[in-house]
């Protein structure tokens, strides 16, 4: 009793929650050009408000309860009744913290990032949207539902990542992503499409129950997890649907902490967690899962050790942490997968806001081949980013070294060759973050007089995030740490009532000895020193920086080109698509479709034209006329 009124005391603020951003967007939208930079600050604050609410919550929903609500019927036919309604449980709880509290500091930085920009209340009122739709993703208890904020945050990374829009190139990158993320999407709906057909309906636990009535790597099952993972790997960026990612980086870099860390690309690694059930039932694809994560794990890292724009960098770092988070799910490693989700959330974050610190200092240039020596000039953010590039890299004990290790412990005990494989990402990982960290803030400066004497530190509206950040990349990493050191994993103690309704159909985990505990948490650590040290060696000690006009050969010619990825897909794809428009465009358009409408238009003339010579205005005509009309009438009776 006592926990039914604790839950119905929460269904106000939880049905209130999502509504503050929509509230932000409304008035910094309609109101914009009053309110001026005000409208900053009244968006952040509509954040703020849910993230309390969020915290609320959290604090308040009881035990292993579940608050699951209905605010009204949507669309009903038959037996078939889709409603709007709302699930909170520690699954979203833990995801809506991490998009309003990240969401928050984004906001608040962008109040100093954007502060000269003509778009601003524009700017914010995109940023209360996404976050209004990501929670609406969050908060569903259907999949119909979360496939609303599922398309809106596709349509709000579309508006940022095209913020600029008077760049063509900026335009095509916002055009690239919403166009492959429609393919995933495509994937989504058929998986709906197979649910309401043959379970009645799309609510989580409708489609729970039908699913499990049903045996083990059902074929029904199969499929639809495969088409649900079609869209996880459009909006999560895997292979291979990847390439949109990077060129997301075109919108202001705000945006790129929030698409990153906190809000659209983590879409997918959540709907597979959400549909945790499913996806054990069906071996094969959790098999599909983790070899795709894998692949692109590595393949994205390799990509990121040649690439020399900071937020390129930075972005196939965030495809191949991507990666690691879906071979964990691969491998029935829920709770790996999503603390690894909180964890890069923070330190991925403090990169990205990082990154647009240094861009700030140095007035628009994102070379870092034209960068070195910033450390000096903007300490904060030297700081803060070394405390973000060692949690990246896995260094012990900071947030990425526990949810990474935990990956990796899984992988050793189920999966030998995959923990090799990822082991060589983190080693990757650990050599090109150092390396974008070495030839940024240490060496000598390398850009131009005018660009040295514009650093200076951001404003405090930028500092005062990356500063919480770094805390949290510092300390998040306790939520979970391992059994060896005698401590309760508190993250996977909480999400375990989520995720019970699997383990059934997983089996037994396979748990590691304190020896092999031990034995792997040094293997990671050495392997990540080591590569550190290979770029200490090669940027700081040897001084071999990478020159702007520089020829790549060979292998690294490959590397540094993404491997031609992006020019493989517009030559088989996208000119014979372009070849196809046109010719359809002759043969359909201009000689079949614009035949009939000039055809049509001809025929309606001509008849109009003819019609009128009868119309003479002589009243004796039109008597005789009726006369005529109404004898071929009698006579049509008389035959017919």
């Amino acid at each position: 009793m006592d926990n039914f009124l604790a839950l119905t005391n929460l269904i106000i603020p939880a049905s209130l929650l999502a509504l503050f951003p929509l509230l932000g967007f409304f008035v910094t939208a309609l109101f914009g050009k009053y309110l001026k930079h005000a409208a900053g600050w009244i968006a952040s604050g509509m954040i703020l408000i849910s993230f309390s609410i969020s915290l609320y919550l959290f604090m308040n929903l009881p035990g292993e309860a579940a608050l699951n609500f209905n605010l009204f019927d949507w669309i009903k036919w038959g037996s078939v009744n889709l409603s709007f309604g709302i699930l909170i449980d520690h699954l979203s709880l833990i995801m809506l913290l991490v998009v309003t509290g990240i969401g928050f500091l984004i906001h608040i930085y962008s109040i100093g990032y954007m502060h000269h920009d003509e778009g601003f209340t524009r700017f914010f009122s995109y940023l209360n949207l996404f976050i209004f739709f990501m929670l609406v993703l969050v908060m569903a208890n259907s999949y119909l539902v979360m496939f609303i904020g599922w398309e809106g945050v596709g349509l709000c990374s579309y508006l940022l990542i095209g913020f600029w829009f008077k760049n063509d190139a900026f335009n095509d990158a916002a055009k690239k992503a919403f166009i492959m993320n429609r393919i995933g999407d495509l994937g989504f709906l058929m998986g709906m499409f197979l649910m309401l057909f043959h379970f009645g309906g799309l609510d989580f636990t409708t489609v729970n129950a039908a699913a499990q009535a049903l045996p083990l790597g059902n074929t029904l099952i199969v499929s639809i997890t495969l088409f649900l993972f079609i869209g996880a790997m459009g909006k999560s960026a895997q292979l291979p649907l990847y390439t949109w990612l990077p060129d997301a980086m075109a919108g202001p870099t705000p945006v790129s902490a929030l698409i990153h860390a906190a809000t659209m690309v983590t879409a997918g690694i959540y709907m597979i967690a959400r549909s945790n059930i499913l996806y054990a039932m069906a071996p094969f694809t959790m098999e599909v899962v983790m070899w795709v994560g894998v692949a692109t794990s590595i393949f994205a890292a390799i990509i990121g050790m040649k690439q020399n724009d900071i937020k390129k960098v930075l972005a196939y770092s965030t495809v191949s942490q991507l990666g690691l988070m879906f071979a964990a799910l691969g491998m029935g490693a829920f709770e790996s997968g999503m603390f690894h989700v909180v964890t890069h959330a923070f330190f991925k974050a403090l990169l990205f806001l990082g990154a647009g610190s240094v861009i700030h200092a140095m007035g628009g240039a994102q070379d870092i081949r034209q960068m070195g020596g910033l450390a000096k000039y903007i300490k904060i953010t030297w700081f803060t980013f070394l405390i973000a590039t060692l949690a990246i890299s896995g260094i012990f004990p900071f947030a990425g070294f526990f949810s990474k290790d935990e990956i990796l412990a899984v992988a050793f005990a189920s999966h030998k060759e995959v923990w090799i494989l990822l082991s060589i990402s983190s080693m990757i990982t650990a050599f090109y973050m150092f390396r974008l960290f070495f030839l940024t803030f240490n060496t000598s400066f390398r850009g131009t007089e005018e660009q040295k004497h514009h650093l200076h530190e951001s404003p405090i509206t930028m500092t005062l995030p990356l500063s919480i950040l770094a805390v949290f990349a510092a300390i998040a990493g306790f939520w979970g740490m391992p059994a060896v050191f005698g401590q309760t994993h508190f993250f996977a103690a909480y999400l375990a009532p989520v995720f019970e309704g699997s383990k059934q159909y997983l089996g037994e985990a396979h748990e590691a000895s304190h020896a092999t505990e031990w034995m792997l948490m040094g293997i990671a650590t050495v392997a990540a020193l080591l590569s550190i040290a290979v770029a200490y060696a090669l940027y700081i000690s040897k001084k071999s920086l990478p020159e702007a006009d520089e020829e790549t050969t060979g292998f690294a010619k490959w590397v540094a080109n993404k491997f031609y990825i992006d020019e493989l897909y517009n030559a088989i794809i996208v000119k014979p698509l372009l070849v196809i428009s046109d010719i359809f465009f002759v043969l359909i358009d201009k000689l079949i479709l614009d035949l009939i409408v000039m055809a049509t238009a001809w025929i309606i003339g001509f008849t109009g034209r003819t019609i009128r010579l009868v119309q003479t205005g002589n009243t004796g005509f039109y008597i005789f006329a009726m006369v005529i009309g109404m004898m071929v009438l009698m006579f049509f009776q008389l035959v017919y």
